[in-house]
């Protein structure tokens, strides 16, 4: 699995690179992976974050200027990186597998339409819409828009989409204030590998106990991993500012995108019309 998850990892950073030069089609693509790789997570019953990190890595390359002849060096660059966590992972496990026996792994639940498919394609549409509205608004590298819908949207009932909602709003809010104080300091790459990975650990020690918490670190983390290379070519203030803005957007969308999927008539409108494109089985 965790080989799986390098390689859509890697497909899917490469899918946003090459979409960087075809501004056009950023907006199907983004659909496409975030709708493609829902159907995987839900299928196989993925838990959080689900597919919220390719979609991330997607929207990241869509924005990252370059040539494309630099596409194979970064997309290999990001592969060597998925298949160093994979390795590291299977290690680790080695390790715990001597300490304790493993765990027999549950039966999968049977993937029905609904969770599996039709949320999958309303998730994918609003996430395009997300970004598709961040275009028409001519936001400046706006690939936090999507990131941030895909965040709330992914809620399991309405309820859990509002809290996420106010959480990453809030979160984020606190978060520009820790990024630009963080922005601030004197960074060169070695400071960025340092605090990258400072981030990653209070990140992955908060995100399991409080999601409001987490996205405190989550936006500077975003901003040095997507910026890193253009920290301190735009002013500060613009950055930070820019970001939120990217949040808040993508949060509305995302609220509306969880109305309309937690909305039984709107699962009745267009639910019914995708089951007739499914072909019947045939009586055994």
């Amino acid at each position: 699995w965790l080989m799986a998850c390098a390689f859509g990892m890697a497909a899917s950073y490469a899918l946003g690179l090459m979409t960087h030069f075809l501004p056009l089609a950023k907006v199907g693509v983004l659909a496409l992976i975030a709708m493609l790789v829902t159907m995987v997570c839900r299928f196989y019953r993925v838990g959080p974050p689900g597919s919220l990190f390719f979609v991330m890595a997607a929207a990241i390359g869509a924005y990252t200027p370059g040539t494309v002849e630099e596409i194979p060096l970064r997309v290999g660059l990001l592969t060597m990186g998925a298949l160093l966590a994979s390795l590291i992972a299977f290690v680790y496990s080695l390790q715990v597998l001597r300490l304790q026996p493993a765990d027999a792994v549950p039966p999968l639940q049977p993937p029905t339409f609904d969770f599996v498919v039709f949320d999958s394609v309303v998730i994918g549409a609003f996430v395009g819409l997300a970004l598709a509205i961040a275009q028409a608004l001519q936001l400046d590298r706006p690939y936090w828009v999507p990131v941030s819908c895909l965040a709330v949207i992914q809620g399991v009932s309405l309820r859990a989409v509002w809290n996420r909602q106010l959480q990453r709003v809030l979160g984020t809010a606190i978060g520009m204030l820790f990024a630009w104080w963080l922005l601030s300091l004197p960074l060169d790459a070695w400071r960025i590998a340092l605090l990258v990975i400072l981030l990653v650990f209070v990140i992955e020690s908060l995100v399991v106990r409080h999601y409001g918490l987490a996205v405190i670190f989550i936006t500077p983390l975003t901003i040095l991993l997507a910026e890193a290379a253009t920290l301190g070519h735009a002013p500060l203030a613009e950055l930070i500012a820019s970001r939120f803005i990217d949040t808040l957007l993508g949060c509305v969308v995302g609220l509306v995108g969880g109305i309309c999927l937690h909305s039984a008539r709107f699962r009745t409108l267009f639910g019914n019309p995708m089951r007739r494109l499914i072909p019947r089985q045939p009586p055994s």
